[in-house]
């Protein structure tokens, strides 16, 4: 089971957004609020938590909820390390 500080990491690595990613909670929303998290981000979430967690993404498994907070983004990540 991944943490609210893996998900922070991957945010960290990804957006390279630096100390910003230490106040992130649960709630905070992602899609829409964070410039840096545009489509081209997305996808290079979800290379790095298929890298990072061997885990495997297919299309159909992406939507706009697994990305719209902290929370929904651990909860997606959780649920397919648990499949």
């Amino acid at each position: 089971m991944i943490t609210i500080q893996d998900i922070r990491q991957l945010l960290r690595d990804v957006l390279q957004l630096g100390d910003r990613v230490n106040a992130f909670g649960p709630g905070t929303r992602l899609l829409g609020s964070i410039p840096e998290f545009d489509s081209m981000a997305v996808v290079g979430l979800i290379a790095m938590i298929e890298d990072r967690f061997g885990v495997s993404v297919d299309d159909d498994e992406i939507s706009a909820d697994s990305f719209e907070t902290v929370g929904t983004l651990m909860d997606f990540v959780n649920a397919k390390l648990a499949a």
